[in-house]
């Protein structure tokens, strides 16, 4: 499994498109700076800063956006030059070479999220919008932190859906829907899907963030689990079918 993961990083040394995509992890930061300068308030809080910055569009959109189409290159690379019928004559464990993906996955979503907190901190202290302080520093951090391990588990039935298929147009399909019925369903029912239920979580003790209905951490995980399960068991009958 070890030797999966590692040979999985060092594929990524030739993919500079992986790289160019952590670029997104600034685009709220960035934006933050516009509109925060545009309003003209004269004092801001950290955590005011941060709800735009990093807490907002960038785990609730970018970021299942940005792991579904690293989910779909993943996969479709291999496909493409046939380098599955080579891992297949090994052989190598379906279930392996899965979550050798996922750990990939989840690696990068950690990586993207660090580089979100630092580029919220850049953004607010160079224009000088906020004034930081440890505690708040601190609580972006674990919260990014969190953010980022979250994140891979609400998207691995993108990742079932991407191992299941040999092309690439239904994986960023289903990226794209998965990903905003996520947004809209976190106003209706916080416990159908994935994405809905990690962005109930991630906003329990985020100051200013109320939601329809009180939080239950139980369902919610809940929630997260039942399709982690399912799409893993379906991807690995999906992968034994494929030849």
């Amino acid at each position: 499994m070890l030797n999966l993961i590692q040979t999985e990083f060092l594929k990524l040394r030739r993919r500079k498109f992986i790289w160019l995509m952590l670029l997104a992890s600034i685009l709220m930061p960035l934006i933050g700076i516009f509109y925060f300068s545009a309003s003209g308030t004269a004092e801001i809080s950290p955590m005011k800063f941060y709800k735009w910055t990093a807490f907002s569009y960038t785990p609730w959109i970018i970021l299942p956006i940005v792991l579904g189409m690293l989910c779909t290159m993943l996969m479709y690379d291999e496909n493409q030059n046939d380098m599955l019928k080579q891992l297949w004559i090994i052989p190598i464990s379906k279930m392996r070479y899965f979550f050798s993906k996922f750990a990939i996955v989840f690696f990068y979503s950690i990586c993207f999220m660090l580089f979100a907190s630092v580029g919220s901190i850049l953004a607010g202290v160079l224009t000088e919008i906020i004034s930081l302080t440890a505690d708040s520093v601190l609580f972006l951090f674990i919260k990014c932190l969190e953010i980022g391990i979250l994140v891979p588990f609400a998207m691995i039935p993108v990742l079932a859906v991407a191992a299941s298929q040999k092309g690439y147009i239904l994986p960023v399909c289903v990226t794209i829907v998965y990903t905003f019925l996520g947004f809209i369903l976190l106003m209706i029912n916080m416990y159908i899907h994935p994405l809905s239920s990690m962005t109930a979580i991630l906003v329990r003790n985020i100051q200013g963030v109320d939601l329809i209905a009180p939080i239950h951490l139980g369902k919610a995980f809940l929630c997260i689990g039942i399709w982690g399960i399912v799409s893993t068991v379906w991807a690995n009958c999906m992968l034994k079918k494929r030849k």
